[in-house]
């Protein structure tokens, strides 16, 4: 299929972008491509194109932005329940870490989550990855983290495999044992510390070299912060992760800087997310590394809370910066990427072009997809995302609605409806 005549055809190329190269979107006007075989295979001017491959099936698509679907690199999709009880907490006074601490938060989550069926927890995620798949998301990492004890961990794992093959979004798994403390362990976390490492690591990596033979290993994550884990014991599960072979995440700075961040740099981390409260010092760490920087903005502005990841500083530094929704049920039950760029924008000072590289390329980049997806570039998957609107620059000027009216996922048609 060739399709053509968009108002603007945003390719993104070259890869991650570091730094002040954050923005560069290749945009050609009255763009087109070819999608054979579920990929790229040609991009330019329709000029061009159009007498270049004069028995293609066309597509024309005047007035409407053609650009790569959105990648979502930190998202927690499968859980049972809901926390509306905390937000009303919230808005009385009550801070997160306050109702984490009285019995709420990710452990009211996780009590919901083991009582549910295997049924149950794949429906409602295959419910929120529909949803995330019509605002334009056509990647996505998806965390463990609502089971913490061995058996549940590795249940939600599977859950999330069953969600990558029903597809059509690309789930990508990350392993969140260390999400949270345990209550039966508060007295005594390094405990608990000691059973990730010792148990649910080693039983990860032969559960999934077992059921799933061929496949990468999953990342693991941790979160590293006030009410959590600590550093050291943070340095202590990641460690004992890497020597296992598995990538690595960080939750990091979102409450106080334990000095995660830097950590990340130092391990090798793909990436460290949330970032409110990093230093200048850590900014520096993971800018000199490979390390991309994540910020999940949905998740202050959930909380009710002003400030924000420091993406200028980020940005000014060389850092790679990158956008995720946090899509949890405790924070920020928001899957929606354009919502997402909107905030940045607003919050965050960054540019409409700025936020779609960070939404894309960058963001693909967070999770080690860079290769495949994030861009319009000839041997890609052909995910892409056409917009009502005939400029880019509307998924952050406008929020609140849909912009997306056309969503395909390797070439095939998978949500919203073709123009014309």
């Amino acid at each position: 299929m060739l399709i053509h005549s968009a108002s603007q055809l945003l390719t993104i190329p070259g890869g991650p972008q570091r730094g002040t190269d954050l923005g560069t979107l290749g945009i050609i006007p009255d763009g087109a491509l070819l999608v054979r075989d579920g990929l790229i295979a040609d991009a330019g001017n329709t000029h061009d194109l159009l007498p270049r491959y004069p028995g293609e099936d066309t597509l024309d698509i005047s007035g409407h932005v053609l650009m790569p679907g959105f990648v979502d690199p930190h998202t927690h999709l499968v859980w049972a329940g809901d926390r509306a009880a905390e937000f009303e907490m919230r808005l009385q006074g009550k801070t997160y870490l306050e109702i984490m601490e009285a019995g709420g938060g990710i452990q009211s989550t996780v009590n919901t989550t083991r009582a549910a069926s295997d049924e149950h927890l794949l429906a409602e995620a295959s419910k929120r990855a529909g949803l995330m798949l019509a605002l334009g998301t056509t990647t996505a990492e998806a965390k463990s983290g609502y089971g913490l004890q061995a058996e549940e961990e590795l249940r939600l794992m599977d859950i999330l495999m069953a969600l990558r093959h029903e597809g059509p979004l690309e789930i990508i798994p990350a392993f969140l044992g260390a999400h949270a403390v345990p209550p039966e362990f508060k007295a005594n976390p390094d405990e608990y510390v000691s059973i990730v490492c010792s148990q649910m690591l080693p039983e990860l990596k032969n559960h999934w070299e077992s059921a799933y033979p061929g496949q990468p290993l999953p990342f693991v994550d941790v979160f590293c912060d006030k009410g959590a884990f600590d550093l050291d014991q943070s340095r202590r599960i990641l460690k004992t992760a890497r020597s296992l072979g598995f990538p690595l995440k960080i939750h990091a700075d979102e409450f106080k800087n334990l000095g995660g961040a830097a950590m990340a740099a130092e391990l090798g981390a793909i990436s460290a997310d949330h970032l409110v409260v990093s230093s200048n010092k850590d900014i520096k760490k993971l800018a000199s590394s490979g390390t991309a920087a994540v910020s999940l903005p949905c998740t202050p502005f959930g909380l009710g809370e002003s400030e924000f990841t420091p993406a200028r500083e980020i940005i000014e530094a060389g850092g790679l910066f990158a956008l995720a929704s946090d899509l949890n049920p405790g924070t920020a039950w928001c899957g929606n990427m354009q919502f997402v760029m909107a905030l940045a924008c607003r919050y965050m000072r960054i540019t409409p072009a700025e936020a779609v590289a960070a939404a894309t390329i960058n963001a693909a980049a967070a999770i080690g997809m860079q290769e495949h997806v994030g861009s319009i570039e000839p041997g890609k998957q052909a995910d892409l995302v056409i917009l009502e609107a005939d400029d880019y620059r509307h998924l952050a000027y406008r929020f609140g609605t849909n912009l997306v009216r056309a969503v395909f996922k390797k070439g095939e048609l998978c949500a919203g409806k073709l123009p014309g």
